[in-house]
């Protein structure tokens, strides 16, 4: 390592996180003779499974990990979420994050960070060194600051994120193509600021390996046709990761890290489609489209990814459920969707959590009541319109699990046993000797 001079002072020990989002970790210790790169650092640091976060989709998980705090404290809990006292819902962006980001975190502590392509950043905050935000920003004159990042970025023809719909296709060739280029172009992005080597904490995320999952993720666990073009792609981010790792000073530590599992996709389950046929919810018309249109006799309503939200009086605005029925009706939804069943006779769900076991903190008011937790081979979603089964197939064939995210640490002295995506945040502050409190964060140190 080493290969960079300083161009800063000596400020302390430093770290490089790169994010491998939806990346499990049996993959890569499974096919160790693929992936040399990250066999080696989990052979001469430390690497393991972890678990994610309820739920485990990336609008809640990132701000977790960067924060090191549950969605209680974020206010964050998906792609989409409520207003308080409305059933108006809208799509969560960095200024929603209500926790201390990891990176604002080294700022005060009058040290440097470059934040690259984390979800749930935009739009770019300006008090860090320089930061390009992830999916869901708009083009990158937009999504990045400063002018110089901006000017960069765009003169490299960087690519925000890869274009889902081509993974729609049969034919997978031009969506895989196009994920090769977007990781070419971040890992170029990557690599031009870590030599730059004028930084404390360097944060950039791989979204792409998320991507190819959702599209082909059965082709390599049940050896479809795109399985080698799978490969390929991740032998590449291997390397990718390896020449990172390389060109690394010997005062940075090297993370990698994923923010949640994945595994393949049998049936979508259309939660809202399901509450229909149990009684539970209605609509005011059939042109329903959004939460907006349920019935004031609604008992029960969904939000992706599982999370079941009772029509309470007093918190909803047609709630018809008293509060005093809250606990009895609670118990009978959760009992319902823990009996659900899918086609071939398979409980949907390996466990329904209640809220005040997942979620605690100032911002737990638009927690929902429940989150399904589905059992491997099904995806919870929750639209209002256009489905007449609960059951369905989609062209997405890999779904985000709970269980086996991926940590590495390229430190021996880390152990990674019984760790989730809390501990990542603690972990990264120890390793550059900056202090915190314990009490701030829902994990601990992994050193």
């Amino acid at each position: 390592m080493g290969l960079f001079e300083r161009l800063r002072g000596d400020d302390g020990p430093r770290v490089a996180f790169i994010g491998i989002d939806g990346v499990p970790y049996s993959l890569l210790s499974e096919h160790s003779d693929r992936f040399p790169n990250l066999t080696a650092l989990a052979d001469e640091g430390a690497g393991g499974a972890i678990d994610s976060i309820v739920p485990p989709e990336s609008s809640a998980c990132w701000p977790a990990l960067t924060t090191g705090v549950n969605p209680g404290e974020t206010g964050v809990y998906g792609f989409q979420d409520r207003e308080n006292g409305s059933y108006e819902t809208y799509v969560p962006m960095g200024r929603d994050v209500q926790a201390t980001r990891l990176w604002d975190r080294v700022t005060n502590a009058d040290r440097k960070a470059t934040v690259m392509n984390v979800p749930v950043t935009f739009p770019p905050q300006r008090n860090v060194q320089r930061m390009v935000s992830g999916f869901l920003s708009p083009g990158v004159e937009k999504a990045s600051h400063p002018e110089e990042l901006t000017q960069t970025l765009e003169d490299g023809d960087y690519i925000i994120d890869v274009n889902a719909k081509l993974g729609h296709k049969d034919d997978k060739s031009e969506f895989v193509d196009h994920a090769h280029k977007t990781m070419d172009r971040r890992f170029e992005a990557f690599e031009q600021y870590l030599s730059a080597d004028d930084w404390d904490l360097f944060f950039g995320v791989f979204m792409t390996t998320d991507r190819v999952n959702h599209f082909l993720f059965k082709d390599y666990e049940r050896d479809g046709e795109n399985k080698e073009a799978f490969f390929e792609f991740y032998e590449q981010l291997d390397d990718y990761l390896g020449q990172i790792r390389e060109m690394l000073p010997d005062d940075v530590t090297l993370v990698v890290a994923s923010d949640h599992g994945f595994t393949s996709l049998d049936y979508e389950v259309h939660c809202n489609t399901w509450l229909e046929e149990e009684g539970l919810l209605s609509y005011e018309d059939d042109d329903h489209s959004e939460l907006g249109d349920i019935a004031d006799d609604t008992t029960a309503y969904s939000l992706i990814p599982g999370r079941f939200y009772i029509n309470l009086e007093g918190r909803e605005p047609r709630g018809s459920v008293p509060e005093s029925e809250y606990e009895a009706v609670r118990e009978d939804l959760k009992a319902r969707i823990e009996a659900l069943e899918g086609p071939d006779g398979t409980p949907v769900c390996e466990r329904v959590v209640e809220k005040e076991d997942a979620f605690r903190g100032d911002h737990d008011d638009i927690a929902p009541d429940l989150v399904a937790v589905p059992n491997h081979g099904f995806d919870l979603k929750s639209g209002f319109k256009g489905h007449d089964d609960v059951f369905d197939t989609g062209p997405r064939n890999g779904m985000h699990s709970f269980d086996n995210a991926t940590l590495f640490i390229d430190d021996d002295d880390a152990t990674i046993e019984d760790a989730d995506l809390y501990d990542i945040a603690p972990t990264i502050l120890e390793l550059m000797e900056i202090d915190y409190d314990r009490t701030d964060f829902d994990g601990a140190s992994l050193l």
